[in-house]
């Protein structure tokens, strides 16, 4: 579905999809008049929810789909990933930072989105994540 302030795309839950992720962004650069540096910012926090829904929320259960939505609301970029897994609790997602989590696996993902967005919601148990970026 695309219309003059939204922009979506539907995925199956296969890493190999995360390659249309690129295309979708350089549609999304172009579509909201995104510089470079805009694009890039966007890119990562995108690509570490998009992959956390397909590995994490949809299990590569490839009957899955995983559905992103971008719309434009005045200088704000919101772009959310919705999968239809169970969800999870954000906030029990443990600091990659702390000494004790340097060496384990899990939470960096979370924390990159949190670093690159302007504001972060999480919706429907945590099987939707909603990502706000200021463009100006």
């Amino acid at each position: 579905m695309t219309s003059e302030n939204t922009k979506k795309m539907i995925l199956p839950s296969s890493l190999e999809e995360m390659d249309k992720l690129d295309s979708f962004v350089d549609e999304l650069q172009e579509w909201a008049s995104l510089d470079q540096q805009q694009r890039n910012r966007i890119m990562l926090p995108l690509s570490e929810a998009l992959n956390n829904a397909i590995l994490h929320g949809n299990q590569l259960q490839e009957h899955r789909s995983v559905t992103v939505v971008a719309e434009l609301k005045n200088q704000l970029l919101i772009i959310s990933v919705e999968d239809e897994g169970a969800g999870f609790d954000p906030d029990s997602v443990p600091d990659p930072l702390k000494e004790e989590n340097l060496l384990k696996e899990g939470g960096r993902g979370i924390y990159l989105i949190r670093e690159y967005t302007d504001d972060i919601d999480f919706q429907n148990n945590g099987s939707k994540i909603i990502m706000t970026f200021n463009l100006t």
